[in-house]
């Protein structure tokens, strides 16, 4: 595996009032978990047991401690739960409810019951008695599944059963993002070079004290190159200077992309610290 330097290690920061500590970067899971109905500019091609595994030690020497997974990512949540172990363990893990990957397509179900059942899985795969986060994959309907279908209630339920630490939902409205925060603990907002519409969601988390994970930091790979010399570092500036911001959560399987996201992160962050 390849050595990096001990210069390159992520801090840990609050989840908003949930107790849990998070590195400000996480990484994604997608495609150790899936590749077909991706929306990545490039193909790609699952990575071993082997390469994954040295992914994950990777991520952990750069001062990742958080997955992000989900059961609409295929494979993923099964993988990580066969290539770690109880290993599992080391690992913040964060994963969903309400969307299902199946034969190609995805397939929603917001219901208490199937919400139940997908967390009674999710523990068995990733070999856990207590999952760290748990959010709502949302199909977009964000206000409907809110406040017609129950599942937030549910996952609050499924807290105080000592089940799950921190709940909340992936949304993909400022109305519902900023609803999900006052029901739960955090939300995963979309947030970005071309996509800043969501900044009233980040700016509750702040004023509220809730965890916020951003997802498409980096516009899935496709940020614009013309608009700016170093888009990444572009795009990490500005979402790392929103104070709302908790973690981004970066979807890479190249080792040498993670770790100079890290060292980008990591320039940003400590840019902000001199700035400030």
């Amino acid at each position: 595996m390849t050595s990096y330097s001990d210069e390159l290690h992520l801090p840990k920061r609050s989840l908003g009032d949930t107790g849990i500590l998070i590195a400000p970067v996480s990484l994604g899971t997608v495609k150790i978990g899936r590749d077909q109905q991706v929306k990545y500019p490039e193909p790609f091609t699952m990575p071993s047991n082997k390469e994954t595994l040295a992914l994950f030690d990777l991520a952990q020497s750069l001062g990742i401690n958080c997955l992000d997974t989900a059961p609409a990512y295929g494979r993923s949540e099964e993988r990580i739960g066969d290539i770690l172990g109880k290993r599992t363990q080391e690992w913040v893990i964060c994963t969903k409810v309400g969307e299902e990957f199946i034969d190609g397509k995805s397939h929603f179900d917001f219901s208490p019951e199937h919400t139940r059942f997908s967390i009674e899985r999710s523990l068995k795969r990733l070999h856990r008695n207590e999952l760290d986060i748990v959010l709502i994959h949302s199909d977009g309907n964000d206000l409907d599944i809110i406040n017609q279908q129950g599942t937030l209630e549910v996952l609050a339920e499924l807290k105080q059963a000592g089940m799950i630490r921190a709940f909340g939902m992936s949304t993909k409205t400022v109305e519902g993002g900023i609803k999900a925060l006052e029901l739960s603990d955090v939300v995963m907002a979309t947030y970005n070079l071309s996509h800043k519409d969501e900044v009233p969601v980040l700016d509750y988390a702040a004023k509220h004290n809730k965890g916020i994970f951003i997802k498409k930091a980096l516009a899935s790979g496709h940020l614009d190159k013309n608009a700016h010399p170093d888009p990444v570092k572009a795009s990490m500036e500005l979402t790392f200077a929103h104070p709302g911001t908790t973690s981004i959560t970066i979807g890479t399987i190249n080792s040498q992309h993670l770790a100079q996201n890290v060292k980008t992160a990591l320039d940003v962050l400590n840019s902000n610290t001199t700035n400030n």
